[in-house]
């Protein structure tokens, strides 16, 4: 009788028995042959060699000028990141040679601070598109201290793994934006008496990852298992880039400042602009809301991003190279169909945004609604040209929920 030879089913008992010159393998067995094969893949003996001197590193006004082409605005942020990823790749291409002096340049990870959708993501996203380097967003609120419910630490670098093709030492030389970071800040400006599992315990298990170490990173994601065969993966070269909006760090920036404001400095309380305090953001102010400070030296490069005004809104929609209006335009033209946005449309669009407080994210939120129907129903219909003037787009808008978005 026909049997796998591995395990011994009968045919019966498989859904597909596959036969061989003296015997019979069955599909299950298939299976978790090829699974073993490229789990030993994965440990980067068959991988071929990654060389560093292939990324090439613009200098820092080159990667500014590359990401005026994608960001509007927020020039100061632009610019402390540019330099940031030139020295960050400067010293990996220089990492072999051996100088005499003893001198080892530190990496610089990036801690970036802005309200939402002002483009922390996008700015980390541009430069990787830059670099061609391995990329992975990973948000911070899923990670647990090691042995609860939620994801390991090490789950940052097996995103990163999974996007380098498994390849270790293109990995290597990845960048790793960590989401939501603020979102993980323990309860208060003092170390925690209890386990803090998903807040100051995240941070403690960071650690390792930011300053340089060889970790052991499950090849699949998940929790660790002993029976797992791990990749080692140093993350010595690893860009690691931080982002949160800090929802309410502008009350400690603010009571540090007037607590400085005395004496024969009075008039310099004057010289405050209150309607953006991020742009006073210091290390201490992050330890303030939360962050420990072993994290906050692990992360020396620190800058902000500004909120975005109507202008700005109004430039974001129309002039970068992935504008959003630009993409509607080609999803349209697929279809053979020419779209035309009035301008007092676009101007209506940017004042629904700013309403409901959202950001640039939200800009799209509101474009989709306007613009559903006419998705849904023109590709049906031979309809060459399609116009949006404001009374179609007020239609669309005012008959939705879309409202619920405001922010109180």
């Amino acid at each position: 009788m026909d049997k796998c030879s591995f395990c011994g089913r009968k045919r019966s008992e498989v859904n597909l028995l596959i036969s061989g010159v003296t015997g019979f393998i069955c599909d299950e067995c298939s299976a978790r042959a090829y699974e073993i094969i490229k789990e030993e893949k994965l440990t980067g003996k068959e991988k071929s060699k990654f060389d560093i001197n292939k990324i090439k590193v613009k200098k820092p006004v080159e990667i500014k000028e590359f990401l005026d082409q994608y960001i509007i605005g927020q020039e100061y942020a632009k610019k402390v990141l540019s330099v940031a990823v030139y020295n960050h790749y400067k010293r990996l291409s220089v990492s072999d040679i051996t100088d005499n002096d003893g001198v080892e340049i530190d990496k610089s990870n990036i801690i970036m601070v802005g309200e939402t959708g002002t483009g922390k993501t996008l700015i980390a996203k541009t430069i990787a598109k830059m670099l061609h380097v391995p990329f992975t967003i990973v948000d911070a609120t899923v990670l647990t201290e090691a042995g609860y419910v939620g994801e390991d630490i090490e789950s940052l670098l097996t995103r990163l793994l999974q996007a380098a093709d498994y390849n270790v030492e293109k990995a290597e030389q990845g960048i790793v934006f960590i989401d939501e970071i603020d979102k993980i800040a323990r309860k208060g400006d003092n170390p925690s008496i209890t386990r803090d599992v998903s807040g100051e315990g995240v941070q403690q298990g960071l650690l390792k990852l930011l300053e340089g170490a060889v970790v052991n990173v499950p090849p699949q994601g998940g929790r660790k298992h002993p029976e797992q065969k791990m990749i080692p993966v140093n993350t010595k070269h690893i860009l690691f880039i931080a982002g949160g909006a800090f929802d309410g760090i502008e009350k400690q920036i603010a009571r540090r400042l007037n607590t400085q404001v005395v004496g024969f400095d009075k008039q310099e309380k004057n010289q405050i602009d209150k309607e953006n305090f991020l742009q006073y953001v210091s290390p201490q102010d992050l330890k303030s809301f939360g962050l420990i400070p072993e994290i906050i030296g692990r992360m020396p490069v620190l800058t902000y991003l500004n909120p975005l005004d109507k202008k700005a809104l109004r430039a974001i929609l129309t002039e970068p190279k992935n504008s959003i209006i630009k993409q509607y335009i080609k999803l349209f033209k697929i279809d053979k169909i020419d779209l035309h946005i009035n301008d007092n449309v676009l101007e209506y669009i940017v004042d629904r945004a700013i309403e409901y407080k959202i950001g640039a994210r939200g800009l799209r939120s509101i474009c989709e609604v306007i613009m559903t129907d006419a998705m849904f129903e023109l590709p049906s219909k031979k309809v060459k040209k399609f116009t949006i003037d404001l009374k179609y787009a007020k239609s669309k808008l005012e008959k939705t929920n879309i409202k619920k978005l405001k922010v109180a």
